[in-house]
């Protein structure tokens, strides 16, 4: 049973993201959050390809943090031996991970782009992702030291989904019978914790495939969470050996 935690879509206003297109080459390496900043990016740009017919000769560099990002990358056309990401046996796929890959390619007076989301609060307020220390802004913080210059262009929305009545049943069965929960995000844990406010998730159970995630699971209440890399067949594994 699949219960959406993060609805995604695109912007209203694309022209930074256009711009950003138009200035590739003028980078040194251009990183991506998640394949959904991947699809986004590309998707905006489809109507200014034939503008750019020497992008596949273009040298710079493109940054994933895991093999789903990177897939995306590949699918969109970006040549392989200018892919960096962590190994597929890296013990975590995160900003921490790509930089010990990417670290020593990073020259003083470098360009480097961000392509990530906004996440729009219920409210309509839109939140950038500024939490010091944490992902991304981790990465651009190494940057910075290194000498890089970072910027930043944002390629979709994010915010919580509405559920139908059907769903928060669901979800309220799934807190009390022994379903085991699979969270890839901490945002997701908070738009939970909205969706469904009060419910007691002692006997719940949830693989996490981060120690953010982790953490967040645990404070939400959950009482069993496991650890998982995020590949099918440790995920697969961390459910199998749960009691």
């Amino acid at each position: 049973m699949a219960l959406p935690l993060i609805e995604v879509r695109a912007l209203a206003d694309i022209r930074r993201v256009r711009a950003a297109w138009q200035q590739w080459a003028g980078y040194s390496a251009v990183m991506f959050v998640s394949s959904h900043a991947v699809d986004f990016f590309f998707k905006e740009n489809q109507a200014l390809a034939p503008d750019n017919k020497e992008y596949t000769a273009i040298k710079t560099r493109v940054w994933a943090t895991g093999p789903g990002t990177g897939k995306a990358l590949l699918k969109q056309g970006v040549a392989a031996e200018l892919l960096d990401m962590p190994s597929t046996q890296a013990g975590q796929f995160d900003s921490e991970a790509l930089w010990q890959v990417v670290g020593t390619q990073v020259k003083p007076g470098d360009k480097v782009l961000i392509v990530r989301g906004n996440t729009v609060a219920a409210d309509g307020a839109v939140a950038v992702d500024t939490e010091s220390g944490v992902g991304r802004d981790w990465l651009a913080q190494r940057l910075k030291q290194a000498g890089a210059e970072v910027e930043f262009v944002v390629a979709y929305e994010r915010g919580a989904p509405k559920w139908l009545p059907a769903q928060r049943a669901s979800a309220q069965t799934a807190a009390q019978d022994g379903s085991v929960w699979l969270f890839s995000s901490a945002e997701a844990l908070d738009h939970l914790r909205s969706l469904m406010p009060g419910v007691d998730w002692s006997s719940a159970r949830a693989v996490a495939t981060h120690p953010r995630i982790v953490a967040a699971t645990s404070a939400l209440g959950f009482g069993l969470v496991r650890q998982s890399r995020p590949t099918l067949d440790d995920v697969v594994s961390s459910i199998e050996s749960m009691p």
